[in-house]
């Protein structure tokens, strides 16, 4: 009964150990039997399990031999036995490794990692995301989950591929929804306006039905979805065209347009943006005041939230107050 059940467990764990199970018994078994055979030349068992190991592997290094013509059968069993099953083991394990690899590449394997990031479509904003994750976090765990492509994208990157519907619970689930710190679920622009932020909405309600503490980034198009997107879960709703359109306008109309434009913008993705509660000591101070305590710190003040509503690049002599929140701007290195 005992037996049956060590063999009944022999064939129900993993393929790859069961192989290095059975490599392991005959590697000993005819190490054992050559040391029994002839103790004159193999005096200890090392010596032995050493032969056979070389043996069995091809290798050959010829410092232990067998002499007698017993020792000689069990050389040749242990060549056909022994050889076949560690070429056999071998093989396995590389055309598994190869199989992951395919898989993984695929999109088919589920990420077993925590605290991790999940970002939600691959386009360019995806992508210059992860570009920026790579130069200034890149101990960052990354999950990307797209539908549309066929291939990981991880050329220049390092993160894992997930394909299929992110408004899935078993797509997310395969990304460990669960264990993730925060999502970014980016606007599929392909589709027209209305269906691409009613879409991100609706990943944004799976995302919070599976994890209702994960912190949510949500891009929408339509300055009509917002709300929407808020009530589905989202923490932090990013208007990009909004965004997009305030930029061309500045750009038309100020006076003398900023040639190297483009330049300011890739700077911008150096910093970093900071909150803070305002400090004891710095309440009934004047914004300049905070200001100057702040550049010590190599920090820029920009602004301050109160009661609720930002208030950029306020007078100087602005009077801060308690609750003040201050936003700072500071390099990301």
């Amino acid at each position: 009964m005992r037996l049956q059940m060590v063999w009944r467990w022999y064939f129900q764990i993993p393929i790859y150990l069961r192989l290095l199970l059975t490599v392991m018994f005959f590697m000993f078994l005819f190490g054992i039997v050559i040391h029994l055979v002839e103790p004159d030349h193999f005096p200890t068992l090392f010596e032995g399990l050493w032969w056979a190991f070389v043996t069995g592997s091809t290798v050959g290094y010829g410092d232990y031999v067998p002499v007698s013509t017993t020792g000689r059968i069990v050389g040749i069993l242990m060549i056909l036995a022994g050889g076949g099953i560690v070429t056999y083991y071998m093989v396995a394990v590389s055309t598994g490794v190869m199989k992951q690899e395919k898989e993984l590449s695929k999109g088919h394997i589920a990420y077993r990692g925590k605290n991790h990031v999940i970002v939600i479509g691959w386009n360019e904003r995806s992508r210059q995301l992860l570009k920026m994750i790579k130069e200034f976090v890149p101990a960052e765990d990354i999950v990307l989950v797209d539908s549309t492509l066929e291939l990981s994208p991880n050329h220049n990157f390092h993160f894992q591929f997930i394909k299929g519907d992110p408004s899935l619970d078993e797509t997310l689930k395969r990304a460990n929804i669960e264990e993730a710190r925060f999502v970014i679920i980016t606007s599929d622009q392909s589709k027209e306006e209305k269906q691409a932020d009613q879409l991100s909405i609706l990943i944004t309600v799976a995302v919070r039905g599976l994890h209702s503490n994960v912190s949510i980034i949500t891009e929408i198009l339509t300055k009509e979805q917002i709300a929407n997107a808020k009530r589905a879960g989202a923490n932090t709703v990013i208007r990009s065209n909004d965004f997009m359109s305030t930029l061309f306008y500045h750009e038309i109309y100020r006076e003398e347009p900023v040639k190297p434009f483009d330049l300011i913008l890739e700077q911008l993705s150096s910093q970093q943006y900071k909150e803070y509660k305002i400090p004891n000591h710095l309440i009934g101070e004047s914004f300049l005041t905070c200001s100057n305590e702040f550049v010590i710190k190599d920090e820029l003040l920009i602004g301050i939230i109160r009661k609720g509503e930002f208030n950029l690049n306020p007078p100087f002599q602005m009077t801060l107050e308690d609750n003040d929140q201050l936003i700072t701007l500071a390099n990301l290195r």
